[in-house]
């Protein structure tokens, strides 16, 4: 363990500060020294699977992650975070396999989330409370602000929630979520930059050392009370440095006699898995490059750095495996050293390592590890428990907005679901009309031009019901469904048409949520009755968003990608059929004209990755492949009432459960014993 302080500008060893801005500083040279051979080896031997897997007879995995859906929640990954261990660990309780959560322990209040800490119960950022006993700590050496290597510590909490147990790191100069006062205005729960000056990628890097540190203290025998893990899972790019620490400075500190042979073998050994959520969310942080590296890898990061060769060097951008064109890259040293790569869906799989616009610059990457069956696709489970109509959830619904009468519904009780559109139709008018009512239920939430439409409640089973509650940013693709939308109402599709009631909106950022204005003004010009209809906010809160679904007859997804999804499972589980782009695991999920509405074609870039070349010609754009489909579905509810129901059916009838015969934890369990699927 390291117990030093030194200056990054005195010690040996360190990158200098501002070492990226010069171009092809180093290069990978071969050596004969076997540390730095094995360093330069690892990235090819990670990738073509050439190390043997281990034999694990009883699964014993930790699983890292910055999010969970219990503590503090974000988007998707932070579900998979709750859900998989908890599904996991159900499944296979008998056979005493068991997934274990490592997540910071946040404190602080953002004014939108909140977590405190008694020294006896945590309660996190979701209102969830649990009881915590300290069962160790470790020191985390890393990099101040002063450039000084500096000995942190980690006090570790044990809980037990929901059959899982979960280990809490805490520190609070890194894993606080006060704000700093120049704090970007999208950044929010553990993403923000806090006010000792940490931002979400130090932040995220710094978790990953101490679950290193946590490691390597069990194997040496100091922390009693944890069990030493037998696989590792990494989370998104939050925990992609592990890779790097794992079969990187585990090596080179062997080499630096800083830690056992043994132990560093021990450590270099353990199968680490890591789960890809968004390629496009990867942890860069270019000013803090030296920093971050120097904090990761101390006084051992020079020649780490040095050979650190990536498997293939045709992409220029890519010619080390810890920066991604002069830029530190917290995902990079992951999709280079993992031993398994899984990302959430199989049609997401085959689309980053085929196409560089949904790749990026882990494309040739990935390809090579899909053909070399290093990398694989499991679609996300879902707990159907959770996301269906419920007796509890709809009370609760019913007492927080006092006064409405939602009920619960199943494919089989369709008619109860058009009393809720007519309920949410009162909801809306009543948000529009009452500037109290409003601020008491909704008060984070911005409302632009509410109008009453309580009118239109007689005639509900005429009007189509749409929506979208997801995160207002661009990979949501909100400006397509706003173009789409226009088209469609500028061409009504058929004889039968009323204008449909849109509901759109979620947390997100000012020009998102300026496209959303922007529809409404739009629609309003085509016809006021029409504009009428239209209903965008921005902000979220889960009451609104789960009245709004149980109304819907549909739900626009018209993603630009989508690596698993989440919120179609959702809308199909209350009966909204999605209306999606076919990308990622829409594609897996779901199935076109029987409970849902998918695109003929789908672009990337411009260029056609889904459907034909003649789908192509005729769609030439996703706007345009959107609003046909928009139209389509429209169309279905305006004609042929009858094959809506039945696709409504078949979609809450659908079960995307983690446990379901072959689901997702069964191919987890297959790929934790054996390495492959």
């Amino acid at each position: 363990m390291t117990n030093h302080k030194a200056s990054i500008k005195l010690e040996k060893g360190f990158l200098a500060v501002g070492f990226n801005k010069k171009k092809n500083l180093f290069a990978v040279r071969p050596t004969r020294n076997p540390c730095f051979n094995a360093i330069q080896n690892t990235a090819r031997t990670q990738c073509l699977g050439k190390k043997e897997w281990p034999q694990i007879l009883t699964v014993n995995a930790w699983m890292m992650s910055a999010e969970t859906a219990t503590f503090m929640k974000w988007g998707g990954l932070g579900m998979v975070a709750s859900e998989l261990p908890e599904n996991f660990n159900a499944t296979f309780k008998e056979q005493h396999h068991k997934i274990s959560i490592l997540t910071p322990m946040y404190l602080g209040n953002t004014g939108k989330k909140k977590a405190v800490f008694d020294g006896k119960v945590y309660q996190g950022a979701e209102n969830k409370s649990v009881d915590v006993e300290k069962i160790g700590a470790c020191i985390v050496p890393f990099l101040n602000r002063h450039g000084t290597l500096t000995n942190h510590e980690v006090n570790v909490y044990k809980a037990n929630l929901n059959g899982v147990t979960y280990l809490f790191l805490h520190n609070e100069k890194f894993f606080s979520i006060n704000p700093r006062k120049d704090n970007p205005s999208a950044q929010d729960g553990c993403y923000v930059l806090n006010e000792n000056g940490i931002n979400e990628v130090e932040r995220f890097a710094f978790f990953s050392k101490a679950v290193y540190m946590l490691v390597l203290q069990c194997l040496k025998g100091h922390l009693k009370d944890i069990e030493c893990p037998n696989i590792l899972i990494s989370n998104d790019w939050h925990s992609g440095a592990l890779s790097g620490l794992c079969k990187y400075f585990s090596l080179a500190s062997a080499n630096a006699q800083s830690i056992p042979d043994n132990i560093a073998e021990a450590i270099r050994n353990i199968p680490l898995i890591h789960i890809a959520h968004h390629l496009g969310y990867q942890g860069w942080d270019y000013p803090n490059t030296a920093k971050i590296l120097n904090a990761l890898y101390e006084n051992l990061t020079n020649d780490i750095f040095k050979n650190a060769k990536p498997i293939k060097n045709s992409n220029p951008r890519a010619n080390n495996t810890l920066i991604v064109y002069d830029c530190y890259n917290q995902a990079s040293a992951a999709f280079h050293l993992a031993d398994r790569i899984i990302t959430v869906s199989k049609h997401y799989m085959e689309e980053v390592s085929t196409e560089l616009g949904l790749g990026f610059d882990f494309r040739d990457i990935l390809k090579i590890r899909k053909n070399h069956r290093t990398f694989f696709g499991i679609v996300n489970g879902y707990d159907k428990r959770l996301i269906s109509p419920n007796e509890q959830k709809i009370e609760h619904i019913n007492n927080y907005f006092q006064g409405f009468k939602f009920q619960v519904y199943n494919e089989h009780e369709q008619e109860k679901k058009l009393a809720n559109k007519k309920e949410c139709i009162r909801l809306l008018s009543k948000i529009a009309a009452e500037k109290n009512y409003k601020e008491k239920t909704i008060p984070l939430i911005d409302i632009y031009k509410f109008e009453n439409i309580s009118n239109l409640a007689t005639k509900a089973e005429k009007i189509p019901f749409i929506c979208a509650t997801s995160r207002l940013v661009e990979q949501k693709g909100y400006d397509i469904a706003a173009k789409a939308i226009v088209k469609v109402l500028e061409n009504k599709t058929s004889p039968k048409f009323e204008y449909p009631i849109i509901v759109l909106g979620g947390a997100g950022d000012d020009n998102q949520f300026e496209i959303l204005k922007n529809l409404k003004n739009e629609v309003q010009k085509i016809s006021k009755e029409a504009g009428s209809r239209v209903f965008v906010f921005r902000g979220y809160k889960d009451e609104f968003a789960y009245a709004v679904q149980l109304a819907a007859d549909f739900y626009l997804m018209p993603c630009r990608f989508e690596p698993c999804g989440l919120t179609q499972m959702e809308a199909m589980a209350k009966g909204a059929l999605p209306i999606a782009t076919s990308t990622g695991g829409l594609v897996d999920t779901i199935e076109d004209g029987v409970d849902g509405f998918r695109t003929e074609v789908f672009f990337a870039d411009g260029i056609r990755v889904y459907g034909s070349n003649l789908k192509a010609q005729k769609y030439k754009n996703n706007v345009n492949a959107y609003a046909d489909t928009l139209a389509k579905a429209l169309r279905c509810f305006y004609t042929t009432p009858g094959t809506l129901r039945d696709m409504t059916a078949n979609a809450m009838k659908k079960d995307f459960g983690w446990q379901v015969p072959d689901g997702s934890v069964y191919k987890y369990l297959k790929l934790f014993q054996t390495g492959s699927l």
